[in-house]
């Protein structure tokens, strides 16, 4: 009786609230750790290297017609995980952090948008420059108590019956003990084909069926590299740009599709406080989000193309102390590796060179070349003063990215904690709240350039900032406002004219609420 009571209240409401017209093709773009600062501090880079004056150059999304505002807390949290955040978004209900679209009780599953999608007869595209089976990308095909279960949730993707899948490889392919069957094979027996190689990947053609597309070059978490590290040469594969194309080329026909894009990677980079790294991972999602736009362009009335985050990562704020009401945001250009390829430097020289005999001298040269930051003699200090009152710019950078005798003591406490063996290293708060759970000297390295340029951080990790929505094309009137997180997945249904009374039962109810209220 309930039942068929809230089933009337939907079919009654749904057609005064149903999109005007439904979008033939849905881009969603996900910013994992984005919001306003991310956004913000990637505009004023932008600006910086076009103007010595204020100047914040707009990405391509930021000029979207339709803005919003969206809520990020979990059922148990203020501040959300990844994996609450997606299931509220791509399902529609607020569960605990760390769990993948069923209820904070672990027993209710819930259903996706892109399983309603699929269902509707859409292609379906997942892409992340993370590993696949990572918690967002997972949160439109997975169900589980725990985003870490990496084998469990790869073996939902191989039942997802979804059509491509792009970027990033899998965490555990043969589960955690190594000795499960591979995730690969068993993708190969349910008839998706697995590419690996960046030709094989850039020859695939919309014949080839299903396909999972993993970039040839992979972190040790299976993730794509950072997009900063070509600055000096790395070959990382292909782009998060690279991968978008592909996706509509093998995606687009009288079916219509539905392609998420995930920008994994500036999360992590704002965990470990790398601002540079971050805002080069901003501009290649915003490259991303721009193949999309193209595509809009061509086929304007039948698309839509939403751009948001999951939540904000590492309190990032526009302003330090140290340079009160001034920014260097083009200092940041400096930097020429990321946060995790320094560190690894970090690491081959501790091994290498015994304890006694290390000293932070002897890196110096390195924090110079790969991230601007160097020690000044008298006479160099003076005549670069002597520039800047000509009004030099590149001196008085120069001269700003010197260290001073502080910023030197904490670089030699830093290095000092580094050249201890990882497991001898102090466990308590004080460490934690100066190095996180990162490379001491690293992130130290990282907030002084970080500082200079006039960038804070508060955190290693989320913070409970709403996130913003920029949309276009059919539909994108919709996403304006101030809502929750969950009414992403809402008003997508209403766009697509999805019946949500083919998903669960508690869907059905908070659909009906919805309606109503």
């Amino acid at each position: 009786m309930l039942l068929a009571m809230i089933l009337t209240l939907i079919s009654t409401l749904s057609p005064a609230l149903a999109s005007a017209s439904t979008p033939k093709y849905v881009f969603l773009f996900i910013g994992d750790g984005v919001s306003v600062p991310q956004v913000t501090a990637t505009q004023i880079y932008l600006g910086s290297l076009k103007s010595k004056n204020p100047h914040v150059e707009s990405l391509c999304f930021t000029k979207f017609p339709a803005l919003g505002m969206m809520t990020t807390h979990a059922a148990d949290s203020f501040i959300t995980d990844s994996a609450s955040a997606i299931t509220a978004m791509a399902a529609g209900h607020k569960t605990n952090d760390g769990v993948i679209n069923m209820d904070p009780s672990k027993k209710v599953k819930y259903k996706t948008i892109a399983e309603f999608a699929r269902d509707k007869g859409m292609k379906i595209g997942i892409i992340s420059s993370v590993s696949i089976d990572h918690a967002t990308p997972a949160g439109f095909y997975a169900r589980n108590p725990s985003r870490n279960n990496y084998y469990e949730i790869a073996l939902d993707l191989a039942e997802s019956n979804f059509d491509f899948f792009g970027g990033g490889g899998f965490r555990e392919p043969k589960g955690k003990d190594g000795k499960q069957k591979d995730v690969r094979e068993i993708l190969k027996e349910k008839g998706y084909k697995v590419v690996e190689r960046a030709e094989e990947i850039r020859a695939l053609k919309p014949s080839d069926g299903k396909v999972v597309a993993i970039n040839p070059v992979l972190d040790k978490e299976a993730a794509l590299p950072y997009a900063i590290n070509r600055k000096r040469g790395m070959d990382i594969g292909l782009s998060l740009a690279e991968f978008t194309r592909k996706a509509i080329e093998m995606l687009d026909g009288p079916q219509g599709f539905f392609i998420m894009v995930e920008g994994g990677k500036v999360d992590w980079a704002c965990h470990a406080n790398d601002a540079a790294s971050a805002i080069q991972d901003m501009l290649d999602f915003n490259e991303a989000v721009e193949v999309a736009l193209k595509f809009y362009e061509k086929h304007p009335n039948e698309t839509l193309i939403i751009v948001t985050g999951d939540h904000e990562c590492g309190g990032m704020s526009m302003g330090f102390a140290g340079t009160r009401y001034q920014t260097y945001f083009k200092i940041l250009e400096r930097q020429k590796i990321s946060y995790d390829e320094f560190s690894k430097i970090v690491s081959k020289y501790r091994e290498e060179t015994p304890r006694d005999k290390a000293k932070l001298e002897d890196l110096l040269p390195k924090i110079e070349e790969l991230f601007g930051l160097k020690l000044l003699d008298a006479e160099r200090r003076k005549a670069l003063e002597e520039k800047v009152k000509t009004g030099d710019i590149e001196a008085a950078l120069e001269l700003h990215l010197s260290l001073n005798e502080d910023e030197l003591i904490e670089l030699k406490k830093a290095f000092e904690m580094s050249m201890l063996p990882k497991d001898k290293r102090p466990k308590d708060e004080l460490t934690y709240k100066l190095y996180g759970r990162y490379e001491p000297l690293t992130v130290k390295i990282t907030h002084i350039l970080n500082q200079k340029a006039g960038i804070g951080w508060t955190s290693y990790s989320h913070t409970g900032l709403p996130v913003p929505v920029y949309a276009i094309g059919v539909g994108s009137e919709v996403f304006k406002g101030y809502y929750d997180n969950t009414d992403l997945f809402y008003k997508l249904c209403n766009i697509l004219n999805i019946d949500i009374s083919k998903g669960n039962i508690i869907s059905v109810i908070s659909y009906a609420y919805r309606l109503a209220a």
